[in-house]
């Protein structure tokens, strides 16, 4: 899962923003090792046992729709092969991410629906992410239908296909939200919930490996095979060790 990618990220968003510098190490990355990407109708497929998957599959996915990926993550990813996933803010498309001005006093311009249109017609594929970027969880049944339906049925007017993948923003869902997802015809959603998806994943909550913008390559490469960073892996192992030797244990 990656956010923005820039050569120069914004200081508020650092955390979430790759450089493309990085960002093209890491497709090399997964190049050299053998990864093939896949699209979420792909990864169905195989969920449902009516499709096989390459010897190693990754989805890679974007949220929010940024012009700073398609500026900069997509020739990279061109120039691999590889495909991608955007999930898209379907009513801002072409306006700006004004849902991060309250808590980080940053916006960046998302991609058009021209753009949206060019980047289907050479392969990529396009997602639902609501129609204002709010989080569900605890948003009446009203508004959250509203935001997943039709935000839905926008992203279907506008590029003229099927959209059956949706990611919550900010991650945040419920119950409630995740059942309203699949009356709003998402046949999967994706979560932030880290950790590598496995075949009994919640098709409607579905794990992801979030990209970080301090990751290393090492951390990148540890993630690929773990779902958890060098750092993040070895405090879960200290964890676990304190609370083994603990005397109340």
């Amino acid at each position: 899962m990656y956010h923005q990618v820039s050569p120069s990220p914004h200081p508020a968003f650092r955390r979430y923003t790759v450089t493309a510098r990085e960002f093209s190490r890491q497709m090399r990355w997964l190049a050299t090792l053998g990864y093939q990407t896949i699209d979420m109708d792909t990864l169905v497929q195989a969920r449902v046992g009516g499709g096989s998957l390459p010897k190693r599959p990754v989805v890679i996915t974007f949220d929010d729709g940024y012009q700073g990926c398609v500026d900069h993550a997509v020739p990279i990813l061109r120039a691999h092969k590889f495909t991608a996933v955007f999930f898209l803010v379907a009513g801002l498309m072409g306006e700006t991410s004004r849902w991060m001005l309250p808590e980080l006093g940053v916006e960046f311009s998302l991609m058009s629906w021209a753009t949206a249109r060019v980047l289907v017609a050479e392969g990529f594929q396009c997602g639902g992410h609501t129609v204002t970027h709010p989080r569900l969880a605890g948003l009446d049944a009203a508004r959250c239908r509203a935001e997943l339906a039709d935000g839905r049925r926008l992203i279907e007017e506008e590029l003229r296909q099927p959209v059956t993948h949706l990611a919550y923003p900010f991650g945040s869902y419920d119950p409630a939200a995740r059942g309203i997802a699949a009356e709003s015809g998402y046949v999967t959603a994706c979560s932030t919930r880290p950790g590598l998806s496995g075949p009994d994943d919640d098709l409607l909550a579905l794990r992801r490996v979030t990209i970080y913008g301090h990751d290393s390559l090492i951390d990148f490469a540890w993630r690929l095979q773990t779902g958890w960073s060098v750092r993040e892996h070895l405090g879960q192992a200290y964890t676990a060790v304190t609370q083994h030797l603990s005397p109340e244990s």
